[in-house]
């Protein structure tokens, strides 16, 4: 647990210095229309350097975070919550502290694998989110130069990858909207959901994805799975000697 906590080690005072920012380009088989480098430094994204391929024209556009900004990622610091508090909830007893019955232990390994196991699914499986919560996330106003209107993008984490999503609109014609059915909460949304933001109405054209793999993340995640592998060790021996102890014979 220390070893997963030291992962999402945070800038304090006491270590005398911030976590150093990590470089990491994106990549993905077999296109090139979105390319970039991305640098994040514990569990904030502080630059994004993205080049972009228009599908229609393939024109090349170039974003990058505003020098003043800093996109927070909302999973890193979740997981870190839920590890430091596993870590508390075995701390938390003075060092001569003993334990009275195996159902003391067990609910404790309980409260910790809860918490293990809610900071392991906060990195595998990402936030669903509609395609006007998109459109209407702070990180639309990130960018410098401002993302063109028929462009969205969204951050997050899957695993031991870090990902942008890049998704090209165009807007629905009001003749062509009968056939208008809103889509809903995605992790990744296909070419053809449509939504409406604002007054307008529009289709998701192409979707491109492009990730990067954070080592440290996937340290995290080796570590989550041995400690909840050892607390069910803890809990199974402790269940052994429990029925033995009830056993009477007749």
């Amino acid at each position: 647990l220390q070893e997963a906590s030291h992962r999402f080690a945070l800038p304090t005072s006491v270590s005398g210095g911030a976590v150093r920012p990590e470089n990491f380009v994106l990549s993905t088989s077999g296109t090139d229309q979105v390319k970039g480098v991305l640098t994040l430094q514990g569990d904030a994204l502080c630059q994004a350097d993205v080049n972009l391929k228009m599908p229609r024209n393939n024109q090349l556009l170039h974003f990058a975070f505003r020098e003043d900004k800093q996109w927070k990622l909302q999973q890193i610091q979740d997981a870190r919550n839920h590890v430091n508090q596993a870590i508390y909830l075995l701390m938390n007893r003075d060092v001569s502290y003993q334990f009275k019955t195996g159902s003391e232990v067990l609910k404790l390994m309980d409260a910790v694998m809860l918490q293990l196991s809610r900071a392991r699914n906060r990195l595998t499986t990402p936030a669903t989110l509609t395609l006007p919560e998109i459109a209407s996330s702070g990180l639309t106003k990130m960018f410098t130069p401002m993302l063109p209107p028929d462009i969205l993008v969204n951050f997050y984490i899957n695993l031991n990858k870090l990902c942008l999503t890049v998704y090209h609109l165009h807007v629905l014609q009001p003749s062509t909207t009968k056939n208008f059915k809103p889509a809903g909460g995605s992790i990744l949304h296909s070419p053809g959901a449509m939504f409406e933001f604002g007054s307008q109405r529009y289709e998701v054209s192409h979707v491109h994805k492009v990730e990067c793999v954070v080592p440290w993340l996937n340290d995290a995640l080796v570590f989550f799975t041995v400690s909840l592998q050892l607390c069910q060790q803890l809990k199974d021996k402790i269940s052994v000697f429990s029925s033995y102890w009830n056993y009477r014979p007749y």
